[in-house]
């Protein structure tokens, strides 16, 4: 099944239930299924007509959660052409890799956005429409790109609503295939280059059924939209989930109005990172603190009805909590537990769309588990030590075809048919995996952004001061998940002396630290904040290496040499 006939068939059972709940001008407004479908036809003529987009073709988009996000999303799918969400946080030069990689014609933009967008579509030759949507088209100045034609996208709406709902719309003329590539998800590249994941409709349906075999999915669910749609988690399981089950989504407006919106809302389901469960839990517990009779009642064991006013401040109707991104502390989902919630974790990469292991919500949380295998979805462990500890490896319908325009690191994630996930771990009896660290040197931070080190490593070593770096993830002392970008500099001793004679003056160590600090901030400015290193330290004499070259990464342990 592709992600048009989930629509369709939602649609055809559902046309007059709500699908979306959004906040607009401080008011709660919805969507019906029938409204929703109507818009992504709309959508879909206007790409065909104004932007001559066919099958195939990558039509990248650019904006925060909306409902219009979904609906062109679904348009651009339903026509049989390749939609390439982009993170609106993401650099000018990280915005252009991805229109240039990806071959992009037409780039939908939500005129809210701050990404200099032009600036952007410089760089990416291929690059001819630019379409904003939300309100009225910006005054951007794109005189100097004259190959480039700027669109507000209602007003394309409106000058092609009559083919939209004739017999030859674009919509019905087009019929992508379970194996058609739906999606280009970009994910960070070991070599500093974002490869793109090339995901099916088939991977996201495939996903869609496993999760909805390992979650009781009711009727009068209401999925809450907090993480970004334009990751691989949030997609399925807050986009594609609801729509092919026929139930609800509500958007937050805001990270800071996550807690009010969740009351108003009342979800049943709620998917976010680590990070964000950790500030809802503390939220409650300081409101159990605050309260006198709460906290009383609490302590003295009697914790129901405490745990009937916990759900009533959720909306009353929260029955499911899952963490995933990034590595979530067991006791915190305990914690959350103890509340009279439902906590569990899951597993996954964008690579398979995403999600691969989930804890069953019927069984006790096993501590150290990132869950259980889902159905329809295979997991191995490549070259086991003595203790069953390998290379993670994953098969079934939700692993995608390999990275666009990139064989070479496509090749080196398949083995036999396998997907290789670069983390290490083994698989118990009962399925659950345990995942041991990272044969990769990736680093996630608290909110489950990945960090690849070498991507971070290439930009500071373009500085002439700087002979070699090593970046690494730390954590502090107080902390259980989650990591810290850090890096150790070698300078280059002969650069710096060509400096001195330059300058005509000897540095102190003093004064050539604060250079080479000032040094790698100068050097990272042009990636994302995200990846920037929050601690810098120098190192006077060249890293250890093997007999290739390459830096002996394992010996430059993290707590002792970043943690003060």
């Amino acid at each position: 099944m592709t992600l048009k006939e989930a629509l369709e068939q939602s649609a055809q059972k559902h046309g007059d239930k709500v699908l979306m709940k959004y906040k607009r001008l401080g008011q709660w407004r919805t969507q019906t299924y029938r409204q929703f479908l109507d818009r992504v036809r709309a959508i879909s003529e206007a790409l065909v007509r104004e932007c001559g987009v066919r099958p195939g073709d990558r039509v990248a988009l650019l904006g925060p959660n909306s409902p219009e996000w979904c609906a062109i999303h679904y348009a651009i799918t339903s026509i049989a052409a390749i939609a390439v969400p982009i993170d609106a946080k993401l650099l000018e030069q990280e915005v252009a890799h991805i229109l240039t990689d990806s071959g992009a014609a037409t780039l939908l933009v939500d005129s809210s956005t701050e990404t200099n967008i032009i600036e952007s579509i410089e760089r990416a030759p291929a690059m001819r429409h630019l379409i904003f949507y939300g309100t009225q088209a910006p005054a951007y100045d794109n005189g100097k790109i004259r190959r480039l034609h700027t669109h507000d996208l209602d007003e394309m709406i409106v000058t092609n609503q009559p083919y939209s709902r004739g017999h030859s719309a674009a919509y019905d003329r087009y019929h992508p295939q379970d194996d058609d590539v739906a999606s280009f998800i970009y994910t960070s590249g070991t070599t500093g280059r974002q490869k793109g994941a090339m995901l099916t409709h088939g991977n996201f349906m495939g996903n869609f059924a496993s999760l909805d075999a390992a979650i009781e999915i009711l009727p009068d669910d209401n999925f809450m939209v907090i993480l970004p749609l334009h990751h691989s988690f949030a997609f399925t399981t807050c986009l594609v989930t609801p729509v092919s089950s026929g139930t609800q989504m509500s958007f937050v407006e805001s990270l800071r109005t996550v807690g009010d919106n969740i009351r108003e809302a009342s979800p049943t389901i709620v998917l976010a990172v680590p990070l964000l469960l950790e500030k809802v839990y503390g939220r409650l517990r300081s409101g159990i603190r605050a309260n006198k009779m709460a906290n009383t009642l609490w302590k003295l064991g009697i914790r129901n009805p405490v745990r009937k006013g916990i759900l009533e401040k959720l909306g009353g109707r929260l029955r499911l909590m899952v963490s995933g991104g990034a590595p979530a502390d067991p006791e915190l989902l305990a914690g959350i537990e103890e509340l009279g919630l439902k906590a569990r974790e899951g597993y996954g990469l964008t690579e398979t769309a995403p999600v691969l292991t989930l804890s069953p919500f019927e069984d006790p949380i096993r501590p150290g588990s990132c869950g259980k295998v889902l159905p329809n979805v295979e997991m191995t462990v490549f070259d086991p030590d003595e203790e069953g500890v390998g290379e993670l490896a994953a098969k079934g319908p939700n692993v995608m075809k390999g990275y666009y325009n990139n064989p070479g690191a496509t090749e080196e994630v398949f083995r036999d048919g396998w997907f290789l996930t670069g983390d290490l771990g083994y698989i118990d009896d009962e399925n659950y995996v345990y995942i041991t660290g990272r044969k990769k040197a990736l680093i996630v931070n608290r909110e489950g952004k990945n960090i690849y080190p070498e991507e971070v490593e290439l930009q500071i070593d373009q500085s002439p001061l700087i002979l070699e770096s090593v970046v690494l993830g730390y954590r502090n002392p107080d902390e259980a998940v989650g990591e810290h970008v850090g890096v150790i500099v070698v300078p280059d001793m002969e650069q710096i002396a060509a400096l001195e004679a330059q300058e005509k003056r000897k540095f102190t160590e003093k004064e050539l630290v604060a250079r080479l600090k000032a040094e790698v901030k100068k050097q990272v400015s042009t990636l994302s904040t995200y990846k920037h290193p929050r601690r810098i330290r120098i190192r006077w004499e060249e890293f250890n290496k093997t007999s290739t070259g390459k830096i002996k990464r394992y010996l430059y342990a993290m707590a002792e040499t970043l943690v003060d």
